[in-house]
Order: structure tokens, then sequence, then C-alpha cells
């Protein structure tokens, strides 16, 4: 039992746990501390103060919305990308992956470059009467831009490693291509969209920076915890101990998410 735990252990040289434990006191002091800020006398004043009432609504409503959208699109982009030829999933992995990497400032820009009043469709949607900047949809498009490569990338994960042998065999039987997805691809990569459904929505309600440059910063209309979270230490709005109280909450949300994910995706060796 004690040679398997050694194997399984590897040969790491002992003196890198110097840095890995400096590592990891680099990531959870700052969350320490933040615990540390709160005042628990007020925490549920705070908490449930019509300025963070608001804005956790709002940021669980326009997540949960942004969730659903990712998933109507998300799901299809998944599953062309996992059974494509390895050129062109290449070049949607790509595509789909530029959201995560790219700064969420940009990504507002560029949504109000698309759908601005000026914008390429913004142009078309003004002329129909219709304004999408500095509204409630603005947040859920913004969240959407930003959160759909988790589920698409997660979801594609699942499926290349089901592969397609149980695809073939049941198109063997008689199976159609909808009776497939329904009853053979989608049950086997439940794990990886249950997990991508989580994260997308974790990172929904955590979006700052595309939601401030397109949606704005209104109280009621589009402001969401992390900008109201932003508001507060700048002096206006909720105040920082709200602020404080908003930040432990969303701490919180993501760790749930990761227990989630673990507990959807146990880790190899598992249960041996």
């Amino acid at each position: 039992m004690i040679a398997g735990q050694r194997a399984s252990r590897g040969f790491v040289p002992q003196v890198l746990l110097v840095p890995a434990v400096v590592g990891v006191a680099f990531l959870v002091l700052p969350l320490t501390a933040l615990v540390g800020r709160v005042d628990p006398s007020t925490l549920w004043a705070d908490v449930t103060s019509p300025a963070a009432v608001s804005a956790l609504g709002l940021s669980l409503g326009t997540g949960a919305v942004a969730t659903a959208a990712c998933v109507v699109l998300g799901v299809p982009l998944a599953l062309v990308i996992a059974r494509s030829g390895p050129r062109l999933a290449g070049v949607l992995r790509a595509v789909v992956t530029v959201p995560l990497v790219l700064p969420p400032m940009v990504g507002g820009v560029a949504l109000l470059f698309l759908l601005g009043r000026n914008g390429w469709l913004g142009q078309l949607l003004a002329g129909a009467g219709l304004r999408i900047p500095f509204t409630t949809t603005a947040v859920v498009i913004a969240q959407t831009f930003v959160a759909l490569p988790f589920l698409a990338l997660a979801l594609e994960g699942a499926l290349r490693a089901t592969g397609v042998g149980y695809e073939h065999a049941a198109a063997a039987l008689g199976a159609g291509r909808w009776r497939i997805l329904w009853r053979i691809t989608l049950p086997l990569a439940a794990p990886g969209l249950l997990a991508g459904v989580v994260l997308c929505f974790a990172r929904a309600i955590g979006e700052f920076g595309a939601t401030a440059l397109f949606a704005g910063n209104a109280p009621g209309v589009t402001q969401t915890m992390p900008l109201a979270i932003y508001t507060a230490f700048n002096g206006a709005g909720v105040s920082q101990g709200t602020a404080v109280a908003l930040s432990l909450l969303l701490l919180v949300t993501a760790v749930g998410v990761l227990l989630l994910v673990r507990a959807w995706r146990p880790m190899p060796g598992a249960g041996r």
C-alpha cells in the first residue's frame, strides 16, 4: 500500500516544495485577507442591503440567461468541433479560445463596434427601434461572449474522450442522427456538459470588463456584483462593507463551483 502511494507520487525533488509552498501562499493569503476584512456583525445587513440585493439579483438573473444562451450555442459548437477533421477543428478551437485570452475590456469594445449605435449590426437595430448597449440585454450578451468558451471547450473535450464507437454501433442498428445525439452522444458526455455549464455560470456572474464597457454601470439595470464592488471601492454606490460582503459571496460561489466540478469529474484512479 505504501509502495503504491509512493509510486503514484513520483519522484519530485524535495527542494521544489519551497517554491510550491510560496505559490500556494501567494494564492491563499490574499483570499484570507479578504475573509479577514469581513465584519460578522454587519455581514447580513451588508449582503441584504438594497444595493447589494439589486446587484446580486441582476448577476444571478443575467448569469442564468447567459448560461442558457451558452447551452443553446455551445452544445452545437462543441459537437461540430469534436466531430470535425483536425484542420477545421483546430481553427474552430482557436476561435473559441480567443475570448479566454482576450482582455475583457477589448471584448467590450468589440461588442460596441458590432452592436453599438454606429456598429455593423447596431445601425440596423437602431433603424428598427432597438437599442442594446447599456441595457440589461447588453449584460447578458457580454456574459455570454466571455462564458461561451468554457462550456464549448469542456463539452468538446468530453465528446472527444467518449469517441464515436457507440455512435457507429447505434447507426449500424438503424438509429437516426437525432436519436443517436439524445440517447448516445450527450448522455456519454454528460459530465463534461455539466461541468461546462457550472463553469459557464460562474464566469458569467463574475464578468466585469466587457460588461462595464458594453453595458455600463447603472444600478438596478446593468450594475452586477463585480461592478458594484468596483463602484464601492471607488467611493460611490454601495459601502465598502457591502463590497467586501459581495466579494466574499463571489469567493464562496467560486469555491462551490470548483467543488461541484470536482464531484462530477473525479480524479483518475479514484475508487480503485
